[in-house]
């Protein structure tokens, strides 16, 4: 029988601790949560590799390390509302909701909404909500939020989401030109949000935040 106990604990040993992550809501979250409920059933052996996970539709579940150093650098704290986009099989809600008051879940795909909804359940997180719709359209009805936090490839940040953030509110992004991405968080200030760098990675654009091509002949 796998003891994913042990292997949650070497995640966090040699993936997390070792990228500077030693925020004790962040570590706490990644020991407690079992990553296995949150991957499909196939990549249940992997769920803790280093490496994205793949799911339907050329999405991906983030490793630990840039689920966790993302997290480090929103400094998510225990009164906030957190808008969690694209979220998959719900993972990162699950890591969040321990850190949260509350978090808002968009997943467009109702498949990977409705088994996000029974793994929340099954590990016993009850401060999500799962909501299903566009990635790029977010869940005004439920904001405007302390911080957003995007599970994928950005190329274009769209307004709707940026209306969302209130001002004072934190926002990190993987900002994708080519192969390329970075992490980039955000703060809006008067209605504008002014980004840093925080570090590289890469994830597959999300529907919806895709930049629109500009063809010439």
């Amino acid at each position: 029988m796998t003891d994913y106990a042990a292997r949650r604990r070497m995640m966090v040993d040699t993936q997390v601790r070792p990228s500077d992550v030693t925020k004790f809501p962040i570590i706490d979250a990644m020991l407690n949560i079992p990553r296995e409920l949150f991957v499909p059933d196939q990549a249940r052996e992997a769920a803790y590799a280093e490496e994205h996970i793949a799911l339907d539709g050329g999405r991906v579940v983030l490793d630990a390390r840039t689920l966790a150093k993302m997290l480090d650098a929103l400094e998510i704290g225990s009164e906030d509302l957190v808008l969690d986009i694209g979220a998959g099989l719900g993972y990162s809600s699950a890591v969040i909701a321990r850190m949260a008051q509350a978090v808002v879940m968009v997943e467009e795909d109702e498949t990977m909404a409705g088994e996000a909804q029974t793994a929340l359940s099954g590990a016993g997180v009850d401060n999500v909500i799962v909501q299903t719709g566009a990635l790029g359209e977010g869940a005004s009805e439920h904001g405007p939020y302390d911080v957003i936090i995007v599970e994928g490839g950005v190329e274009r940040l769209p307004d709707a989401i940026e209306a969302q953030l209130k001002d004072g509110g934190r926002i990190a992004c993987i900002f994708v030109t080519g192969n390329l991405g970075e992490v980039r968080t955000g703060l809006k200030i008067d209605g504008a949000i002014s980004w840093r760098y925080a570090f590289n990675t890469a994830a597959p654009v999300l529907p919806g935040f895709v930049a629109e091509r500009e063809f010439s002949l």
